[in-house]
């Protein structure tokens, strides 16, 4: 049950963060692996650490995203280093921080081209791989602030969050006729560099309001990347699955058990 090895996956903004989680446990169960980034340097050092995980072969594709031609080149090399494309992770995003009072034009034109136009663009030029595989996947990184909640200053990644989960609804229908499921991940705090930069206080403040009592690794939404791999999710399709340690049951804090 659960066996990857052999299927090749594509994760944009994988030399970071989430994204290198989930192409870490891609990795190690055996996938080729096209890890996307914008960095020649985050993706060299990404690849030389992926590539002794696992049976399967690593290659790194600087991209951006928010480029659709350049997005046709990385399915291109792909399919070249693997012969075929079964998954895609569309999970390269920003989250700079706006005030809606401040927020300048550039600045939501700029976080719709990266984490909206970026999904779309990513999922569109592997297309015709993923019904050649016929038994495609696309799984989305959103996140649980749009979708469940908000933050202040993230009004417009909230929005391009949201905007994620209307396209995977609609693409699940479409894509359905070719056996490809759509589903979206919503992580909630992530252990991951951009957190770390927060500070510790800022951690161990995020964490009290978390039942489980600790923010997430990276890993922990690589894991639920790679079971909707799987043959056995292939009937899940056009869902939004929450990864957040319980963050968005409690009422309030008073309502966590400590």
């Amino acid at each position: 049950m659960f066996d990857l090895d052999n299927r090749s996956v594509l994760v944009t903004g994988g030399s970071k963060g989430i994204g290198r989680g989930i192409a870490t446990v891609f990795a190690r169960a055996g996938a080729n692996v096209a890890v996307a980034a914008r960095s020649s340097a985050d993706l060299d050092a990404c690849v030389a650490d992926l590539d002794s995980l696992g049976s399967g072969k690593v290659i790194g594709v600087v991209t951006d995203v928010s480029d659709r031609r350049a997005c046709d080149e990385l399915a291109a090399a792909a399919l070249e280093a693997f012969g075929g494309l079964d998954v895609v992770c569309a999970n390269a995003g920003i989250f700079p921080d706006a005030p809606l009072a401040t927020m300048t034009p550039e600045q939501l034109t700029e976080i719709f081209a990266v984490n909206v136009n970026g999904t779309f663009f990513a999922v569109q030029a592997c297309l015709d791989a993923l019904i050649a595989s016929g038994s495609g996947r696309v799984i989305l990184t959103s996140s649980i602030t749009g979708p469940i909640t908000g933050y202040p200053g993230w009004s417009h990644y909230g929005a391009t969050k949201s905007a994620q989960l209307g396209f995977m609804r609609t693409a699940a229908i479409e894509l359905a006729p070719h056996k490809i499921t759509v589903n979206a991940i919503l992580p909630g705090n992530i252990m991951s560099e951009g957190m770390i930069e927060n500070g510790d206080e800022y951690i161990a403040s995020m964490a009290k309001s978390i039942p489980a009592g600790a923010l997430g690794t990276p890993e922990d939404i690589g894991h639920l990347a790679a079971f909707l791999a799987t043959k056995e999710a292939g009937y899940i399709t056009g869902q939004a699955i929450a990864v957040d340690g319980g963050q968005v049951l409690p009422e309030s804090l008073d309502a966590i058990v400590t």
